[in-house]
């Protein structure tokens, strides 16, 4: 088999938008699904995507070709403390932006990448169970926090396990969003609901309130494992009932509108993001706590900074070289790190129940809101990471 420039291990939407962003540069890669595994879980992941993510996804010719309404505008993002009256407010207006972000269906925009990898002349999809014998000067590693690769390299991966159990679903609520999205810090409860639109075939049973595209969410909602696992065993209207309580009922009556998917919360950072002819991109590198929503932002900034690391080098210089990669690294560590940092702070100070911080938290979110300066701060870091 001839070598090829790069070797993607991992198919999901970081490997698929390197694999493309590699080969638009000329280069032959090799794309590597990792073993197909059954899951028992619907997937009803959504994800906020920044501006540099979206702009990543446009630049492969990805973006443009999502269908209608895969993808949702936030205008305004409201922060809830748990006490009465504390919000932090953020609006594209006052950011002098466009949209906060895009929520987009995860399974769509894997479908539109699959479909582009499809069409990309420099790229070879290639047995999941190839192993080691796909010859390649670079390997670069996306296969999630679950890596094969990565252990087989020896990279240490440290984690702390939150004891917090992520739900996710979809549901109809009874008023428009108007492109509005709501987090309710409970603590320890997080619950975010995102503006999203339901795909044509789902349809909530029985009849929800309202079935208009604009008044659907995509929930996400960490919570510790006993009271998640509790949650989960409910039915339905027991469920929406705890949905109406944690939210007071600002987005009106909720429904789900699909099955309920769950997983555990870590942090987590591998050791090395990089050796001799292999690299680490994503979660394969790096997991953080998904109140902020920037994860997916995180890996697709991996993504970036590769290819632009890989463009700059010298012609002398071989794509596995250490140094090269090491540059990558060195890039990404303070962005990654400073998210990691400060969604573990954020999980921490609404977690604790110690004297007097649920009084500093509240406080401390209408101090924020109250100054325009450190508001349009914290969400520019949000747009860029």
């Amino acid at each position: 088999m001839k070598p090829f420039d790069v070797r993607v291990r991992g198919a999901g939407i970081v490997g698929r938008s390197l694999a493309l962003s590699l080969a638009r540069a000329g280069m032959q890669v090799a794309l590597q699904p990792q073993p197909a595994r059954a899951s028992a879980q619907p997937d009803v992941r959504a994800y906020a995507l920044n501006a540099a993510s979206v702009a990543l996804l446009r630049g492969l010719k990805v973006w443009d070709a999502l269908p209608a309404g895969a993808a949702t505008a936030v205008h305004e993002m409201r922060v809830h403390g748990d006490a009465t009256g504390a919000m932090l407010e953020f609006s594209a207006w006052q950011q002098r932006v466009a949209e906060l972000t895009w929520i987009t269906d995860a399974a769509v925009l894997e479908r539109e990448l699959e479909r582009a990898v499809q069409f990309a002349p420099h790229i070879t999809v290639v047995d999941a169970d190839a192993g080691a014998d796909v010859p390649a000067t670079l390997t670069a590693v996306c296969e999630g926090k679950a890596s094969a690769t990565r252990a087989a390299y020896g990279v240490a991966f440290e984690q702390h396990d939150y004891g917090q159990v992520a739900i996710a679903a979809r549901l109809i609520a009874s008023r428009p969003h108007h492109g509005v999205a709501q987090q309710w810090f409970g603590g320890p409860d997080v619950l975010a609901l995102l503006p999203f639109t339901l795909p044509d075939q789902v349809q909530p049973q029985p009849p929800a309130p309202s079935s208009s595209p604009s008044s659907a969410y995509a929930l996400v909602w960490s919570l510790p494992q006993a009271r998640a696992q509790d949650l989960l065993a409910q039915d339905a209207a027991a469920f929406e009932q705890a949905l109406l309580q944690a939210t007071g009922g600002a987005a009106g009556e909720l429904r789900l509108a699909s099955d309920r998917a769950a997983w555990p919360l870590t942090l987590a950072r591998a050791e090395a993001w990089c050796g001799p002819g292999w690299v680490l991109l994503g979660d394969a590198a790096h997991v953080v706590h998904p109140l902020a929503g920037q994860g997916l932002n995180l890996g697709l900034g991996d993504v970036t900074a590769l290819c632009a690391v890989i463009a700059a080098r010298e012609p002398w210089r071989s794509l596995g070289d250490e140094k090269l990669l090491r540059r990558y690294a060195r890039e990404r560590a303070a962005p990654t790190w400073a998210m990691g940092q400060v969604t573990d702070g954020l999980q921490r100070l609404f977690s604790t129940t110690a004297p007097g911080a649920a009084e500093l938290r509240n406080r401390g979110l209408t101090l924020v809101n109250h100054l325009p300066p450190l508001k349009r701060w914290l969400a520019a870091r949000a747009l860029d990471s």
